[in-house]
């Protein structure tokens, strides 16, 4: 029986001004599987995410969450689509003059009627998700890099969302703390029934994490499938990308 993707993308084309950057991407990524977007710089891996979420509107083609075409819905529709969709910014994108508790409580003050009673245990269910429980009332400034990453991560998951996108989450990390990250998003994806998009050229996260990977080059999307097909599909450009992380 084959498997409804969750997200499906047809002919997608993102420009800035005249420049195209996005050249005919088309790919269906299904539910409960970590897909990572990789390639070498400038190759529009960020440009991909933030065309999918409408962060940038596309040029042209096709995106659809569960089946619904999300570049026709106005933004009241497409609203309901994002409360279910959490987003890992690169930086964290914490607000830095407020507690952790507060930057997590933002999106349930901003898209939910939930009392304050409400709010402060999913808070601290979340925090506790992410090993974060004694750093509730601390600054982000008081936090490690890491620690910075993963309290992002619990204001990401605080609507319950069914798929967490996330730009770079392993950038500025030492290697201990990318794999104690990796771990962590492959825990949450199993308890939480979670589908997850990652931007990453991080070769040990790769390895770590990835169900299938997007290859893209130049605009173009090389290849779509699992890690280990990719490393037998004869294609340059991926074979070279693998030999080079390695040094």
């Amino acid at each position: 029986m084959k498997t409804t993707p969750i997200i499906s993308v047809k002919d997608l084309v993102a420009k800035y001004g005249d420049k195209t950057i996005l050249d005919g991407i088309s790919v269906d990524i299904l539910p409960n599987e970590v897909t990572v977007i990789l390639g070498g710089s400038g190759c529009g891996k960020t440009t991909l995410l933030k065309n999918i979420l409408r962060l940038y509107e596309p040029f042209s083609g096709e995106v659809k969450f569960w089946d619904q075409d999300i570049l026709g819905l106005d933004e009241e529709e497409f609203g309901k689509i994002l409360k279910q969709v959490g987003m890992l910014f690169q930086n964290g994108a914490l607000l830095n003059s407020v507690s952790i508790y507060e930057n997590v409580s933002i999106p349930l003050e901003q898209h939910t009627k939930l009392t304050r009673d409400i709010i402060d245990r999913i808070i601290r269910v979340k925090l506790n998700l992410v090993n974060l429980s004694h750093a509730t009332y601390l600054l982000p400034s008081e936090l490690s890099g890491g620690m910075k990453k993963r309290a992002a991560l619990a204001r990401a998951l605080a609507l319950d969302p069914k798929i967490l996108f996330c730009d770079e989450p392993s950038a500025g990390l030492d290697p201990l703390t990318s794999a104690d990250l990796d771990n962590l998003l492959l825990s949450l994806k199993q308890q939480l029934n979670m589908t997850i998009v990652i931007v990453t050229h991080e070769l040990a996260s790769i390895h770590r994490i990835a169900d299938k990977i997007i290859f893209l080059d130049a605009g173009k999307m090389l290849f779509f499938g699992s890690l280990d097909e990719a490393k037998k599909a004869g294609i340059p450009q991926i074979d070279t990308f693998f030999e080079v992380g390695k040094f």
